[in-house]
């Protein structure tokens, strides 16, 4: 620990900035591929859960459970060794923006389920009633209702793929947890082993810490207006009851 107050290993870690900043923006780039992957499939199998058909009903399951009941870094050694010893290598980035991506995926989808679940069905019906098939359903009636629902757990998962990023290192990434342990490791800038995880943490919660805010005073928010709708409502059921 001694390595905190060690002037030298903080000079080091600020020589060598340049290090910290390409891996931020690797996990950076790594990450909002990998969300816009996880945002796709996240739709996609989330509205196969509530389609009332079975197969794709069956399908969804199949991909939530698997995905969501191995490990990430399972998934990811798979995915990079099965890649790595064929003629179709990718890459150790592209790699992990695919394995990041189907991983939040499935939990994306969960959030889509769930988000859609908790419409009424009579607005379901109604939309029945109006001549909309189901797309057209989702896109007009259920989904810009939900989407105050979806929003706040969905910016939570975005913050959980973000830190999940560091998975890369298992395999040789370029990302920031990579990159800072080659700089901790290195021949010329080895032994600044505090000074240098301290930035790369700071790096982490100064990105992540304003996302994870956001998506709680979001909740707060939405729920603190349920409860004044609600009350709103019970208050004018009170006054038909009484005229």
């Amino acid at each position: 620990m001694a390595g905190i107050f060690s002037a030298n290993a903080w000079e080091k870690v600020w020589v060598y900035r340049g290090t910290f900043l390409l891996g931020l923006s690797n996990t950076a780039l790594t990450a909002i591929a990998a969300l816009l992957l996880s945002l796709f499939l996240g739709i996609i199998f989330g509205l196969m859960a509530t389609s009332g058909k079975k197969g794709l009903l069956f399908i969804s399951r199949i991909y939530v459970e698997i995905i969501q009941n191995t490990p990430l870094i399972l998934q990811l050694c798979f995915l990079y060794y099965a890649l790595a010893f064929s003629k179709n290598s990718i890459g150790i980035i592209p790699t992990g923006m695919i394995a990041i991506g189907i991983y939040h995926g499935a939990y994306m989808a969960e959030v889509v389920r769930a988000g859609i679940q908790s419409i009424p069905k009579g607005q379901f019906e109604a939309a029945q009633s109006q001549g909309f098939h189901y797309v057209g359903q989702m896109y007009y009636i259920i989904l810009p209702q939900s989407i105050k629902i979806i929003l706040p757990p969905m910016v939570n998962q975005v913050v959980n793929l973000i830190k999940n990023t560091s998975c890369l290192y298992i395999i040789g990434g370029a990302d920031l947890i990579s990159l800072t342990y080659s700089f901790v490791t290195g021949a010329s800038t080895g032994g600044a082993y505090a000074p240098a995880y301290i930035v790369s943490g700071l790096l982490f919660f100064i990105v992540c810490f304003p996302l994870s805010t956001v998506a709680s005073i979001w909740e707060n928010s939405l729920k603190k207006r349920d409860v004044k709708t609600n009350t709103l409502r019970d208050a004018g059921d009170e006054r038909m009851v009484v005229e």
